[in-house]
């Protein structure tokens, strides 16, 4: 007997700004049983006292050291075994950039990859980070199936934004240092299931507040669902919600049917 459940993810570029626009509408209608948010740009208390309308769900914070800087969340209506920060002992954790939830049937990893900066500045620090990610991944596969979604700050392949030759190792996320980072991620087992199923499609889920980006829709596609091979057959959608606005990143949704007890 199978269950469904509706993972959503989405990049809020500040959890305040968000919840004054139509954010709790909007997450109504895509009734998330699991929701993970990155960039909330704001301390426990604060992601408590702005979603304290969804109450049927557990919060679990993880924000940044710095006031108003990155940080992540994990809404769930599902009780989770556990919730950990990952990459615990790890010189990158106070930036609050990964969350990681255990599952009767997987672990979903929610992340906030680190951008690589204006003029490429912290491209090299990206680099360690990729390194210490693609660790702690590798190892969670060894125990269980692994769903990992999020802000992955790369543009993985030409299709995946409106500009790559004028982009390629000059912009942040579409360096060869990224690529190569998120290559090693997918040799590691992890499938992008969007684009495995949608090989052709040019969609984004990020466009440039300047500009007009959205508007004539010059976007780049960096935020992900990347699963362990044996979820395939569980995986009954994957979506990208671009007409949802709110952030200058939108949602992306997973559909998966889970083994239900009873």
């Amino acid at each position: 007997k199978y269950s469904p459940m509706q993972l959503i993810s989405w990049n809020v570029n500040g959890i305040r700004a968000i919840a004054q626009k139509n954010f709790l509408s909007e997450i109504e209608q895509l009734k998330p049983d699991i929701l993970c948010l990155q960039e909330i740009k704001a301390d426990e208390p604060t992601v408590l006292e702005q979603l304290k309308s969804l109450s049927e769900y557990s919060i679990y914070v993880n924000p940044a050291g710095k006031k108003g800087y990155s940080g992540t969340a994990i809404l769930s209506k599902v009780p989770a075994l556990s919730v950990v920060t990952a990459l615990d002992d790890d010189p990158f954790e106070p930036e609050g950039r990964v969350q990681c939830a255990e599952f009767d049937h997987f672990f979903l990893v929610n992340v906030y990859v680190p951008n690589s900066g204006q003029g490429l500045k912290r491209l090299e620090y990206r680099q360690d980070w990729d390194a210490a990610f693609l660790k702690y991944i590798t190892e969670l596969q060894t125990q269980k199936a692994v769903v990992l979604c999020g802000d992955m700050n790369v543009a993985h392949r030409p299709i995946d934004l409106k500009n790559d030759k004028s982009n390629y190792n000059k912009t942040a996320g579409y360096t060869q240092i990224e690529i190569d980072g998120m290559d090693r991620l997918q040799e590691s087992g992890l499938v992008d299931i969007y684009r495995e199923r949608n090989p052709e499609k040019e969609v984004y889920t990020y466009w440039s507040y300047r500009f007009k980006a959205r508007e004539r829709n010059t976007g780049w596609r960096i935020d992900y669902f990347l699963i362990s091979p044996e979820l395939r057959p569980q995986i009954e959608s994957v979506s990208i919600f671009d007409q949802i606005l709110g952030s200058d990143h939108c949602p992306i949704g997973l559909g998966l049917r889970i083994e239900s007890d009873g």
